[in-house]
């Protein structure tokens, strides 16, 4: 069985639940999306336990100064999620986007070398175990146009506009 340790802030988009293994997260979702989270957490991890961690953790620290303006500290933050090598090359290319950056789902396929695989990377970024943490928020439509978002869309505009704004 997985031990694992779930962490909870308020941010300004509601309380925010962060699943660490005791080091690395391994999940992160919103208020109202619990129900994913466990899904998500069933599927790649099986038997998994939570329990409420004793002491307060870097990632939530982390977390919390980039909803209050330091929007590279998430870039810090250590990642360890299950997932296909495809899912972990898109993974891995959405926590290079710089903050205030935004790209379309064609462009990640082509920074990973896959140009005509745009809906797989579409796929793997709904998939994303750790939003915030890789930003899939920074991911539009071809036409600039905001697509949908596992924590809902207003989440996805609210987090451009605060990267925006911090940035500039």
């Amino acid at each position: 069985m997985m031990e694992l340790y779930q962490h909870e802030f308020v941010s300004p988009l509601g309380v925010v639940y962060v699943v660490l293994d005791g080091a690395k997260v391994r999940a992160v979702d919103f208020e109202g999306y619990e129900h994913r989270l466990h899904r998500l957490l069933a599927r790649h991890y099986r038997n998994y336990a939570l329990h409420r961690p004793q002491h307060p953790c870097d990632a939530v620290s982390r977390l919390k100064d980039y909803f209050a303006g330091d929007l590279t500290t998430i870039d810090q933050i250590g990642v360890a999620t299950n997932g296909t090598d495809f899912q972990h090359q898109v993974w891995d290319a959405l926590r290079k986007i710089p903050a205030g950056t935004i790209v379309s789902y064609g462009a990640i396929a082509k920074r990973i070398g896959r140009p005509t695989a745009y809906r797989a990377v579409g796929m793997a970024n709904g998939s994303n175990p750790v939003n915030i943490v890789a930003p899939c928020h920074r991911v539009v439509g071809t036409n600039h146009e905001l697509t949908g978002y596992g924590g809902g869309i207003e989440r996805k505009q609210w987090l451009l506009r605060h990267e925006d704004r911090e940035k500039g």
